[in-house]
């Protein structure tokens, strides 16, 4: 998943990226309006965290611009601005879920989760496929109830893949939402992820098949090796 942090506060925005970045997340991030309105136009994220006390335009503006272009990434508002009045004229503006400043971290890493999940159609905050179940809360995996050990970026892989399972994901697609703009992501990486990932899912009945010149997608294999 693909997240862009709106921040001015430096302390804050690194605090916040650093959690996300650990927890596998792509994410990219800007201190100005400005900024976040020209990155939101050129490229595709699930999740927008904007704050709205930012130089050079306003974060409501930032909103409003992003809906006028039918931009449907979810935005979690954060913002000392907290009046009743505010939080209503940003959710009619078409955020999703606000938070005020200063916030606990686990509920922020709480909301960010919900809104994903939302955000890929996903209600449940478990959901299987074969043998293997993905905990969407804990972005975790296990099959029969023991835990499956993933390093974060193929965990990234595996995640996109299982909610999309039996559909074809573009390699473009998976490069977009593993990277923020500083990455250096190529489609041969994602060929080395993809070995890897064959190899630890092999035991559990599932594997990563190739659409040859168009993606990857998660199937199942006849029974568990």
């Amino acid at each position: 998943m693909r997240i862009l942090l709106v921040e001015d506060n430096q302390a804050l925005a690194e605090g916040l990226s650093a959690i996300l970045r650990g927890s596998g997340y792509a994410v990219d991030v800007v201190s100005d309006g400005a900024s976040a309105h020209a990155v939101a136009a050129a490229e595709s994220f699930d999740l927008v965290i904007l704050d709205l006390n930012l130089p050079e335009m306003d974060g409501l503006d930032v909103l409003r611009a992003m809906r006028a272009r039918q931009n449907r990434a979810a935005v979690l508002i954060l913002t000392a601005r907290g009046t009743p009045e505010e939080r209503v004229k940003g959710l009619d503006l078409g955020a999703d879920d606000y938070m005020i400043k200063p916030f606990d971290i686990g509920e922020f890493e709480a909301r960010v989760r919900v809104l994903l999940r939302r955000q890929a159609g996903l209600r449940a905050s478990v959901v299987s496929y074969g043998n293997v179940s993905l905990d969407l809360t804990s972005r975790s995996f296990s099959s029969a109830g023991a835990p499956i050990e993933i390093p974060a970026r193929e965990l990234g892989l595996l995640e996109l893949l299982f909610m999309r399972a039996g559909k074809v994901v573009a390699k473009e697609a998976i490069v977009q939402s593993l990277t923020g703009l500083d990455d250096d992501l190529s489609a041969n990486a994602i060929e080395q992820y993809v070995s890897r990932l064959r190899k630890r899912l092999a035991p559990y009945g599932l594997t990563v098949r190739t659409a040859r010149g168009i993606g990857y997608y998660l199937d199942k294999t006849a029974s568990p090796e």
